[in-house]
């Protein structure tokens, strides 16, 4: 499984547009064969980030489905559409993702995923990009998963956790930055996000053996952005 991972710079007067264009283009045609499924559209949340930012995470079954919807895209069928998009949007960076070994998700059921377009609660989601020093990628591949993972697991011991790492990716060879690691976190509670957001970090959570601490000899930069999904978004 690859995973098409999208952010789209939108035009603020076209925005309704795009989104339109995406559930009535993108989300049935591809839900029209079995080489891709549209999983998540979202938005980075107003108040958290650049305006106007879309973002997509498209499932592809293989690499062979990669080429041939790549083949679509560039001078078949989605062509025009593609091009309606451009019209629509400043620029699009994309990336290529594979599932981490230790990753909670590691294949999609494309029969389970939904295509209709129908109405759902909005999630939030948190999306840290990691960079890891030079020669430390593989070391913070293995180590995401046996200490932060599981450190993240056993702070809801006493109740729900605010959030929950529900999967974990890196770039794939060739089509993305290679040093690159995507945390998938989902907002269980976003009533308490306060907490984090509006307050230092308890001095228990950067003690040595504690992620934050020990994990400053693989990595000291990474991106956090708050994305919504929409109501339609296939996966929410």
């Amino acid at each position: 499984m690859l995973l098409l991972h999208e952010t789209h710079q939108v035009h603020g007067a076209r925005e309704a547009d795009f989104d339109e264009a995406y559930r009535t283009g993108w989300l049935p045609t591809l839900a029209g064969g079995d080489d891709a499924r549209l999983l998540y559209y979202m938005r980075h949340a107003h108040g958290s980030g650049p305006s106007y930012r879309v973002i997509t995470i498209t499932a592809l079954r293989d690499g062979a489905a990669w080429d041939r919807l790549a083949r679509r895209v560039e001078t078949g069928d989605l062509a025009p559409w593609a091009a309606s998009l451009d019209e629509m949007r400043h620029e699009v960076e994309a990336k290529m993702l594979v599932p981490l070994p230790w990753s909670p998700l590691q294949s999609i059921d494309f029969a389970t995923v939904p295509t209709d377009a129908s109405e759902k609660p909005l999630s939030l989601f948190m999306e840290d990009t990691v960079w890891q020093y030079e020669g430390k990628l593989d070391e913070y591949i293995e180590r995401s998963g046996s200490h932060y993972a599981q450190e993240m697991k056993e702070e809801g011991g006493a109740g729900p956790r605010i959030l929950t790492v529900d999967a974990s990716f890196r770039t794939a060879f060739g089509a993305g930055r290679r040093r690159e690691v995507i945390l998938w976190q989902k907002v269980r509670r976003p009533e308490v996000m306060e907490r984090l957001l509006c307050n230092e970090v308890p001095a228990q959570y950067m003690r040595p053996g504690t992620w934050m601490n020990d994990a400053l000899s693989l990595r000291d930069q990474w991106q956090s952005r708050l994305l919504r999904t929409v109501s339609w978004s296939p996966l929410a």
